[in-house]
């Protein structure tokens, strides 16, 4: 059950939403159609503004407090949705250069820094303490909006789930999320090159359920679970304070999904600053970037970030075995996304 109502003290355009999740606990997200004002910083940096209407500087940086997640599950199209906003936010502010990927923090962040959480915890992340940062996490995503004038946007590939009895996604800083969501029979191959593994192994994580990433030097880890409930997490109940996107209509329609992107945080492009940003943030732009300087994301054991980006790779590259464990692992999900196609479905 979703319920609308005013928040105390907030602006008439400020709206909360309370969603009722399955397990009967309702969180609380805000969805600020206030916002005209984007500013944000990056892990370390300093707050850097985005004036999208400059005469509401005042009105709308009061209002848009709080994270906006671009949430997915891994190799669905976060960053390419995240390259697509730098480049926008660009245009908006009166500079007409091309983005540099490896800036890409400098307008979102994200949540996952050892180091914040060490400051918390007073001692390393580790395996061994995977409680005690489950029970900082809040605070580091808390940390985030206090150390940020107006709405933070996080890049995360958390599941909307608990963690050792503690949220993963802190709703009390929480303003709104836009998802993206791909085919897995493609994610799986994507995944297998990210990880430089083999795509029986992706597979097998991508069906694990409560899947967690390790801890390593520089991060903390990450509660995927499995494509299934990563996906139900976030979608299994629309409202209009996630905004869900598929990795394959940013193919086939760029130009009528980034739009309702656009629209759904109340930016205001030219249709020639939305036709700008899109082929800024084409595959072949982010790929000819990446060979020409590299790409701080890209993890040592993948040949390359910006690999492919289309749609349909499996049907060259799966075998009717590894179909049939995706389709049965998670058809119900690809059903809903109309991914399960008649001739899938019978794999079922």
């Amino acid at each position: 059950m979703i319920r609308y109502h005013r928040l105390a003290g907030g602006s008439c355009d400020e709206v909360e939403i309370a969603l009722r999740c399955s397990d009967g606990e309702t969180v609380a997200l805000r969805a600020l159609a206030a916002r005209r004002m984007l500013f944000v910083s990056g892990p370390e940096s300093q707050s850097a503004a985005i004036a999208v209407e400059p005469a509401a500087r005042q009105r709308s940086a009061s209002a848009a407090k709080g994270i906006l997640w671009l949430a997915s599950y891994p190799k669905s199209g976060n960053t390419w949705t995240r390259t697509f906003l730098h480049n926008l936010f660009g245009l908006l502010e009166g500079r007409d250069d091309e983005y540099d990927i490896n800036k890409i923090n400098e307008f979102t962040t994200w949540d996952i820094s050892a180091r914040a959480y060490k400051r918390h915890m007073n001692e390393t992340p580790s395996s061994e303490n995977k409680a005690l940062i489950a029970a900082t996490r809040p605070k580091v995503q808390a940390d985030i909006v206090a150390r940020t004038n107006g709405l933070a946007i996080v890049k995360t590939h958390h599941a909307l789930v608990e963690d050792r009895g503690y949220p993963v996604i802190n709703f009390a800083v929480t303003s709104g999320a836009v998802y993206v969501v791909r085919n897995p029979l493609d994610v799986a191959i994507s995944y297998a090159h990210h990880m430089g593994s083999d795509i029986d192994h992706a597979i097998e994580n991508m069906g694990t359920e409560n899947y967690e990433t390790p801890v390593t030097e520089h991060s903390v880890y990450e509660v995927y679970g499995s494509w299934t409930q990563h996906v139900s997490s976030w979608t299994r109940r629309p409202h209009r304070a996630i905004h869900v996107m598929r990795y394959e209509d940013m193919l086939d329609d760029p130009k009528g999904t980034f739009a309702n992107l656009a629209r759904f945080l109340l930016l205001n492009p030219t249709p020639e600053q939305l036709d700008t940003a899109i082929d800024r943030a084409s595959f072949k732009r982010l790929q000819e970037q990446e060979k020409a300087h590299g790409f701080r994301e890209k993890p040592e054991r993948a040949k390359s970030f910006f690999r492919e980006g289309r749609a349909g790779q499996w049907r060259e590259q799966l075998s009717r075995r590894q179909i049939r464990k995706i389709v049965k692992a998670h058809g119900k999900q690809m059903k809903r996304f109309q991914y399960l196609t008649k001739d899938l479905a019978n794999l079922s």
